[in-house]
């Protein structure tokens, strides 16, 4: 009986047994995966990714199904079906990327999301082995690698310093000095003269490392050059 049951479940072909396997199978893996999602409060968590991780597993099943039982494996080809889930569930991953003014959030979620399709694939195609490493593998880039990133300190973020001056000014140096003395690498600059309010900004486009003293920076600013206001936005706001 039991190895009835293992022979169905390892078979190439589809059966109730087998795909029920896969089916299962697949749900906990792409669980597995949306749970860490759903900790690192992404929208698409356990329910997102499982859905997809089955869905693709069904997708591959119906794609091996039909030359199956239709048109014999010599006619038909197999991975029709299943070629579609890869470029289809880009329109998924793009739902998860969102853009906020100027930064993007979400590219992790969607090339998961993406991975977990391509695992559900595996799964119905049998590669049961292939498909726990994957996830494993998936699980260990999510929470270990970031957990290096953070230690060495390899995270950069792009900001942008908005510093809003009195008159109209041609040297703004000293607010260079500044920034980049506080470790903060400056992109690009652009420049807003206002004559009619006599009022000069500037945008500092940085990329800097996490860590940055944020109010030390801002405080010497204000000190050297007595700015009206000083903001760090993401938005460009000329």
């Amino acid at each position: 009986m039991l190895q009835d049951i293992y022979n169905d479940i390892i078979s190439p072909d589809v059966n109730l047994i087998g795909a029920i396997a896969k089916l299962v199978l697949s749900l906990v893996l792409g669980a597995t995966i949306g749970i860490e999602r759903r900790r690192k409060g992404q929208i698409a968590g356990l329910r997102t990714f499982a859905l997809i991780s089955m869905g693709a597993t069904l997708a591959m099943l119906i794609s091996i199904y039909i030359p199956q039982e239709y048109l014999g494996l010599k006619n038909g080809d197999p991975g029709r079906i299943a070629a579609q889930v890869v470029s289809g569930v880009g329109f998924l991953g793009a739902g998860a990327i969102i853009q906020m003014k100027g930064s993007v959030r979400g590219l992790t979620t969607a090339a998961g999301i993406w991975m977990t399709a391509c695992i559900g694939l595996a799964v119905g195609a049998g590669m049961y082995l292939i498909s726990i490493i994957a996830t494993l593998l998936i699980i260990f880039i999510l929470v270990n690698i970031e957990r290096i990133e953070q230690r060495h300190n390899f995270l950069w973020e792009s900001k942008i310093i908005r510093v809003k001056v009195h008159g109209i000014i041609d040297d703004i140096q000293s607010l260079r000095d500044i920034i980049t003395s506080n470790d903060v690498h400056i992109s690009d600059e652009f420049m807003k003269f206002d004559y009619e309010n006599q009022h000069t900004i500037v945008n500092f486009m940085v990329r800097s490392k996490n860590g940055v003293d944020v109010p030390a920076m801002f405080k010497a600013i204000r000190e050297k050059n007595d700015p009206i206001s000083i903001t760090l936005t993401n938005e460009m706001n000329m």
